[in-house]
């Protein structure tokens, strides 16, 4: 007798082949048959009749690094089917920090994660793996760029090079052996964006010893220090120079560039020509989101946390400061809206645009930035504005379907979860928006959307037996209708959760049961 059977369903196994009506068997935590399996019975039998199977789904970019310490049950990814996310995303995370740098880096990038974690030992990723054990999903990691600056030559601008390099590159290879997948960085934060491309070489030499993948978000700070002012050139060209896999981050059209998939693709496309092994992910939505110091020059952030607080409150600073915003954030900051910000006497300013903020506290928008900051202690976010006009979103999506289509791009949210505030809707509808609405609207195979959010990330990543419905593989598993599943999240509601999506299975266990999550801790720190 098997513990699960999943009876009748339409098996999209996650490898691009065509759908095929089969049962699939669960015993413990794998798959043990996949068939007609008429006369096997299990402890609990699911009609997936008229229902779709297929892998759980692979997030490859989540900022969940503090949701999933604070709420481990990780409902919002789940319901959306997703069984396994990566952190660690944009070299931005606790992992490889001593006792005094997780502190001081924890409240810096509060903006993203929510208040740092106190007692715990983050300074190994065995330690830092080792608290992401038990949640309501798998989770996988890469060696994050910033702590690893951070622990090696501290929040300064300064290269890498000597011993620091050195020290750097101990901790990448050992952060390597104990699991890490590959190596992330986020080139337009800091302390990652001090960076040039001859330390990033260094450090995916390194990486690519132990067949990992280097994730980055690209450069477009410090653009000297990249050959060409170009984040992609930079990319690519360390791809060619360590031998190094490359995987873009949330990479896509723009409104500013809606429809151009050749310009944003040519370099990418000429990198795979030359032999550089390259992947890309994208998410389905027009506008992105963030933390308001990104847009903060280098030299503000010099020191770290407790500088730029200072700096912030400084007025002899207080121009260049201006300056920084009005120079990095033009056209996008009036329209902008706070989505969390982690002050009391701030919170009603959640959910307004930068420009009504500021004319509420009868500031400029640049001042209006600042003072939260200051008076937040960095712990707020913001999300642009959608476009304007509904036919640029529309082809912005339609772009996403476009790239989508390659067979080199997979599906990672970008979501930043936050249980207070108004985040941005990706972090709750990224999948099912895909799998769904924009599946429907443009016709692309479901075989294969599903493929680049099961199978090829799982390859990419090396994570062992994950991504595909088969005999003897992890059961990851999300049950769907594919005619009516669809997104609900939305600016106004982020939060509210998608509909077509009855039953996910994590390692064997029902993580949702009739749509609703049954708290049920069956996660592992993979691979």
């Amino acid at each position: 007798m098997a513990d699960l059977i999943l009876r009748g369903g339409s098996v999209v196994d996650g490898t691009g082949a065509a759908a095929f009506d089969a049962d699939v068997a669960v015993d413990g935590e794998r798959i043990s048959a996949v068939g007609d399996l008429s006369g096997m019975s299990a402890r609990r039998e699911i009609d997936a009749t008229g229902l779709t199977v297929s892998p759980g789904f692979i997030d490859t970019h989540a900022h969940s690094d503090g949701v999933l310490l604070r709420d481990p049950v990780h409902a919002h990814g789940l319901l959306q089917g997703v069984t396994t996310e990566f952190i660690t995303q944009d070299g931005l995370s606790y992992a490889l920090l001593s006792e005094q740098n997780l502190d001081s880096y924890g409240r810096y990038i509060a903006g993203l994660y929510g208040p740092p974690p106190v007692g715990l030992d983050m300074s190994t990723m065995a330690a830092f793996r080792s608290h992401y054990e038990g949640k309501g999903c798998n989770v996988a990691v890469q060696a994050p760029h910033g702590p690893v600056r951070l622990e090696s030559v501290g929040f300064e601008d300064v290269p890498l090079e000597g011993e620091g390099l050195a020290r750097a590159e101990r901790m990448v290879a050992e952060a390597m052996e104990q699991g890490a997948t590959g190596f992330s960085t986020g080139l337009s934060y800091y302390p990652n964006s001090y960076s040039d491309t001859d330390e990033l070489v260094a450090l995916n030499t390194v990486v690519a010893r132990y067949d990992g993948v280097y994730v980055t978000h690209i450069r477009n700070h410090n653009d000297d220090r990249a050959p060409d002012g170009s984040g992609i050139v930079e990319a690519m060209n360390i791809g060619r120079r360590s031998g190094v896999k490359v995987h873009i981050s949330h990479y896509r059209t723009f409104p500013s560039n809606a429809g151009d998939i050749d310009s944003i693709m040519s370099e990418v496309d000429r990198a795979k020509a030359d032999g550089v092994d390259v992947t890309l992910e994208c998410y389905p939505y027009a506008a992105a989101a963030t933390v308001p110091g990104y847009f903060l020059r280098g030299e503000c952030h010099v020191g770290g946390i407790d500088r730029l607080l200072e700096r912030l409150g400084d007025p002899a600073w207080h121009d260049r400061l201006v300056d920084s915003l009005e120079q990095l954030f033009p056209g996008r900051n009036d329209a902008a809206t706070f989505t969390w910000i982690g002050a009391d006497h701030l919170k009603h300013l959640e959910g307004l645009s930068f420009a009504d903020a500021a004319a509420r506290m009868d500031m400029s928008v640049s001042d209006l930035t600042l003072m939260v900051m200051r008076e937040s202690g960095l712990q707020c976010g913001f999300r642009d504005a959608m476009p304007a006009s509904p036919a640029v979103a529309r082809q912005v999506e339609a772009d996403v379907i476009a790239l989508l289509s390659r067979d080199d791009y997979m599906v990672g949210s970008d979501g930043i979860p936050f249980d207070e505030g108004i985040p941005h809707p990706r972090a709750y509808g990224t999948f099912p928006r895909i799998v769904g609405r924009l599946r429907r609207r443009t016709g692309v195979s479901l075989e294969h959307l599903v493929r680049g959010m099961t199978s090829l990330p799982a390859s990419r990543f090396r994570l062992a037996d994950r991504g595909v419905v088969t005999e003897g593989w992890f059961a990851d598993l999300v049950v769907f209708d594919a005619d009516s599943v669809i997104d609900t999240a939305d600016f106004n509601d982020p939060r509210t959760p998608p509909a077509g999506i009855p039953y996910v299975v994590v390692n064997g266990q029902i993580a949702v049961d009739r749509g609703r999550p049954t708290g049920v801790l069956a996660g592992r720190s993979v691979p």
